[in-house]
């Protein structure tokens, strides 16, 4: 029953088309009443910037450009941009755009022969912009609460001043942008790195309108890339499946002798920590040595641990916080546990097959289900059923032998998704886009 009490959702469920959810989350009266005035009034000055003259500009200079959200800050999308930007200096000019810089140092290091731009530094004194809300990042994209109308200046004035070459864009609202006001010959490139249902319907209808004039949209499943091609249908908009990318999947692997389970992400109710804390406690009844660590930092925090705390699991499960070589905290357990109720792609479960550790996940909407094979490096448990992510833990620790089997060919998996391997694709679409007219 005190499971229970926590495994709670924190989204609305409303049917999106047959055997189906959409998860969305909740709006406010607030949201309700003043979100289709904010959409009008940012479509609005989207349409005026997008009216200005554009510079025409030579397609293909080999340079290539990231644009991020905060380049300096910790997360998976964060993490594969400076993968890719790594990869991509092998032969190119490559910039690494950061619309926002909080701190001092990133805590990714950046790749060598990479440039880095800031464009709305906040660590200085704060003015009037700063205070002003954006117009042009879009009011349902999660971006919107930490923009500015500094942000939107400073966004503007770089995406008109590009010289050429391509321009990877990584949110809707940056991908928006990127197409409306980049100038003609640019190579543009919106990826997404949610699936397009955990969206609010504003955004989609932004989306279907606006990615039509990008070259290209880059999405990390097949069920992204079936939903983006229906969506852009009668568009020249090229969508391309290209997963996220390990910088590398040499380093330590588990022996899988620990007694611990590990999970990482943010604390956050997307990432469902709440629903494997409640699995856990099943498992700790049972196999009472055992112990979950989970490693990231976020706003479910406190609530997570209360949740511990009421269950009676304070000296069995740790939030660890955020981890820097989140790779050797894996290899030192013998299990990975995905609780999330969506993912954009699940890039975390790749980098636990990397430390050669055996993967036990919702198969939850919709990266899961692509990286994991059921029954070979890994179990798929429907998704937010407590009680069958706990079997499914319970399985593995029971079973030494095919936990070794398991870890041993998600070793194998994960090289698949080495950067070597990944770039390639990028190569060959970056090379299509830049050759092809628009």
């Amino acid at each position: 029953m005190r499971r229970e009490l926590f495994a709670s959702h924190r989204h609305a469920s409303v049917p999106s088309r047959p055997g189906t959810l959409r998860r969305v989350p909740k709006e406010s009266l607030r949201r309700r009443l003043l979100g289709p005035l904010a959409v009008a009034v940012h479509r609005a000055a989207l349409g005026l910037v997008a009216r200005l003259p554009r510079r025409s500009v030579a397609r293909g200079d080999g340079s290539v450009r990231i644009l991020i959200g905060h380049a300096y800050g910790m997360g998976g999308t964060i993490r594969t941009a400076h993968t890719l930007a790594g990869y991509l200096a092998g032969g190119r000019r490559v910039e690494l755009v950061s619309v926002l810089r909080r701190r001092d140092e990133p805590f990714f290091p950046f790749p060598p022969a990479v440039a880095v731009r800031t464009l709305d530094d906040r660590r200085g004194r704060r003015g009037l912009l700063d205070r002003l809300p954006s117009l042009l990042i879009h009011p349902d994209d999660y971006a919107y609460a930490w923009c500015s109308l500094r942000t939107d200046v400073a966004l503007v004035r770089w995406l008109r001043s590009l010289p050429g070459g391509v321009l990877i864009t990584t949110r809707p609202s940056f991908n928006l942008l990127a197409a409306r006001c980049a100038p003609d010959g640019v190579v543009t490139v919106g990826q997404e790195h949610l699936h397009l249902e955990s969206y609010r319907p504003r955004l989609v209808e932004e989306i279907r309108r606006g990615y039509r004039r990008l070259d290209a949209v880059a999405v990390l499943t097949s069920h992204e890339e079936h939903t983006y091609r229906a969506l852009l249908a009668g568009a020249p908009t090229r969508v391309a499946r290209i997963p996220n990318a390990l910088a590398t999947v040499d380093g330590p692997t588990s022996s899988l002798d620990a007694e611990v389970v590990a999970a990482a992400g943010r604390l956050n109710s997307q990432k469902g920590f709440d629903l494997l804390i409640a699995a856990f406690a099943i498992v700790a009844e049972r196999r009472p040595r055992w112990r979950l660590r989970i490693y990231g930092s976020g706003p479910e925090r406190g609530r997570l641990q209360l949740q511990i705390n009421v269950l009676g699991l304070a000296d069995r499960v740790s939030l660890e916080g955020r981890h820097p070589q989140l790779r050797e905290a894996m290899a030192a357990a013998s299990l990975f546990a995905l609780s999330s109720r969506f993912e954009g792609f699940g890039m975390v479960l790749v980098e636990a097959m990397s430390a050669g550790l055996p993967v036990v996940s919702f198969d939850c909407p919709h990266g899961p289900a692509d990286i994991i094979s059921d029954g070979r490096d890994g179990l798929l448990v429907p998704a937010e059923d407590v009680d069958a992510l706990a079997a499914a833990l319970l399985e593995l620790i029971d079973d030494p032998d095919r936990r070794r089997r398991y870890g041993a060919a998600a070793l194998q998996t994960a090289r698949a998704y080495a950067i070597a391997a990944i770039g390639l694709q990028w190569d060959a679409l970056l090379t299509e886009l830049t050759a092809a007219g628009r």
